[in-house]
């Protein structure tokens, strides 16, 4: 009976979360999108490119305010109602564009006083160009009192009032405001601000009739545009170039800066101004009495007016389609959050007679835990005596592997004390007898010279032998510690062409170094110096007078092999098993009866591995052996 009432408590909980998924996806908005950092940034980017492309720009403002209606962001929605009445305001859709800036200013929070200062200044400007020259100052006053002290923005509607008293030809007072206005920008180095303000400069004193000082304005603007990469205002400046040399009788300069402006304006798609430089192109040629020019220029001019007068009915009717789509879309997000609600108060009913379910399926669900959690218990504790037992015997067998190589490793160190004593025995005292028969005055100079060259080989052995069981023993105290470099193989060849030079003559051995210059391998130097210094030196060991030793490289795989081949003696396929073993490696005598003590190889796997590579052996008894092993490249680990 229990378990008949929990499948059935499941089966409910499972229809009532499949209602309510339903009503959840029909009326939540994807929160991937409609977050207010998502928003946030598409309003930043429709700002920012609204001048160069107000198209995109105007279907990212209203994706924006879509996204915000949705997410009910008021300030989100705010920010999009500025964006969208500036750019119709950059279109001249001034209409369109009050009713977006007054929504904007309805929306956006009291706290966000700067942006209600850019909507209050965009508002003024509007009324500006629609000649509405009081409403554009009480709001660009407005505009002031939320600036507060933010100097740019303080900067913007100083800029934006000298226009409006530019347009009522009130100049001084337009001069005042514009020079205030760029007071202020200098001290917050807004260069883009700058440079337009100097073009509104040219423009005054040009009206003021000050044409040097209209002219050294529109350099500084000219010379600015190129510094901002602004095209647009190099484009006006060209026009206040051709209007005051149009002023000051220098027709063919007007007409040179007009035809400049022309192509300007052309390729950045301006079309006021191309139309303003065709109207110049007119009067510069008319005043020169070139009618001919002047009637070609006109029809020009009427041609790209009459281009202008269709592509803006055509926007306009594109613009109203877009107003229209946006407000039915924010209709239907309104209509859409009605209904969420309706849902919701379904889901919250739903949600009551779930819980009530769910606390009963957690009683018996909490009464079969507690039966499963003593079950569980007993069996891991089971489970823990049984590891423990184990553990034991881990250790046992552990302890013992290390005691069997403990006595391994000593038997080998007494072995290599007894060789190694053996093998320096003689070398020291030869030098002994050399140094001795040399005080007694047996020997001469030059004979001592000449036994040390002779002995140099032998004292070189056990030179070698002394390193490689310094080597060794160092490791079996401390281990061992990598310290990876990029190394060329190359440069080691040579270096140890050098230090086995005086063996080499001795048997005259030649060596050749086959290692391709710059092939690089990641491994430690010092001990790549050791591996290779033990394998030449037993390839002169076992190679006879005239014989041949080459180091050679090659890839294989994102790997470099190095190899070590000499023309000697070889070995037998039982003699290379032998070589790396503990218990079983031995030590042959040289092609001239030099001797070792085996340990040299043993070193030379223990470094190979210790960096990564394996060494191996190939070797054909009476024709010589060859030592390879390989490496990481460099380039591999970049």
């Amino acid at each position: 009976m229990r378990y008949f009432f929990a499948i059935l408590c499941l089966s409910l909980v499972h229809k009532f979360s499949y209602a309510q998924t339903d009503l959840q996806k029909n009326t939540k908005p994807d929160s991937s999108i409609s977050t207010p950092a998502n928003i946030d940034r598409l309003n930043t980017i429709a700002h920012t490119i609204f001048l160069e492309f107000p198209d995109s720009a105007h279907k990212i403002a209203g994706n924006a305010l879509l996204l915000s209606e949705k997410s009910d962001y008021a300030f989100g929605k705010g920010r999009s109602f500025l964006n969208l009445g500036v750019i119709y305001w950059s279109q001249s859709y001034y209409p369109v564009s009050l009713f977006y800036l007054k929504s904007a200013i309805t929306n956006l929070p009291a706290s966000k006083r700067l942006y209600l200062s850019d909507a209050y200044k965009a508002l003024g400007r509007t009324y500006a160009d629609l000649k509405e020259y009081n409403a554009a100052l009480n709001n660009l006053d407005t505009a002031l009192y939320f600036a507060g002290r933010d100097v740019g923005r303080l900067a913007e509607v100083y800029s934006e009032r000298a226009y409006v008293y530019y347009n009522q030809e009130n100049y001084g007072k337009a001069m005042e405001l514009a020079r205030y206005s760029l007071k202020l920008d200098r001290s917050i180095k807004a260069e883009p601000s700058i440079a337009i303000l100097y073009g509104h400069l040219s423009s005054i004193y040009a009206h003021q009739l000050a044409f040097n000082a209209a002219l050294a304005c529109a350099d500084t603007a000219y010379n600015m545009s190129l510094k901002i990469h602004n095209r647009r205002l190099r484009a006006y400046v060209y026009l206040d170039y051709a209007s005051i040399n149009n002023r000051l009788g220098r027709f063919d300069e007007a007409i040179n800066y007009a035809q400049k402006a022309i192509a300007l304006s052309d390729s950045i798609g301006v079309i006021d101004a191309e139309t303003r430089a065709y109207d110049a192109l007119v009067n510069s040629f008319e005043q020169k009495n070139e009618l001919k020019m002047a009637l070609l220029y006109q029809r020009k001019y009427n041609l790209v007016k009459d281009s202008l007068n269709t592509q803006n009915k055509l926007k306009t009717i594109a613009l109203i389609q877009n107003y229209y789509e946006l407000n039915s879309k924010m209709k239907s997000i309104t209509l859409m959050r009605a209904n969420d609600r309706v849902n919701k108060a379904k889901i919250k009913s739903q949600y009551l007679l779930i819980v009530i379910l769910v606390l009963m399926l957690i009683v018996l669900i909490v009464m079969l835990s507690a039966t499963y959690y003593f079950y569980k218990q007993k069996k891991v504790l089971s489970s823990k005596l049984q590891y423990q037992h184990k553990a034991l015997l881990e250790q046992k067998q552990l302890i013992e592997a290390q005691t069997a190589n403990l006595q391994t490793v000593n038997g080998l160190k007494d072995k290599l004390l007894a060789v190694i004593g053996h093998d320096l025995r003689a070398p020291v005292g030869n030098l002994s007898n050399i140094v001795e028969m040399f005080e007694t005055g047996y020997l001469t100079p030059e004979e001592v010279h000449h036994l040390m060259k002779n002995i140099n080989p032998v004292v070189k052995g056990a030179e070698l032998t002394l390193l490689n069981l310094v080597e060794w023993a160092g490791s079996q105290i401390r281990g061992r510690n990598i310290q990876s470099s990029n190394v060329d193989i190359f440069l080691l060849g040579v270096e140890m062409e050098q230090t086995f030079v005086h063996a080499l003559q001795l048997k005259n051995i030649e060596f050749v170094n086959r290692a391709y210059p710059g092939q690089r391998v990641l491994g430690d130097e010092n001990h790549l110096k050791v591996i290779l210094r033990n394998l030449i030196s037993n390839a002169i060991k076992f190679t006879n007078n005239k014989g041949s030793i080459k180091l050679s490289t090659d890839i294989e795989n994102s790997e470099l092999i190095i190899s070590i081949e000499d023309s000697g003696k070889g070995m037998t396929n039982d003699e290379i098993a032998k070589l790396f073993s503990f218990n079983t490696h031995f030590s042959n005598s040289g092609t001239s009866g030099e001797k070792g003590t085996g340990i040299g190889l043993l070193l030379c796997k223990e470094l190979v591995e210790l960096n990564g590579g394996k060494l191996k052996i190939r070797s054909t008894l009476g024709k010589g052996s060859v030592f390879y092993f390989n490496m990481p490249l460099a380039k591999a680990y970049a």
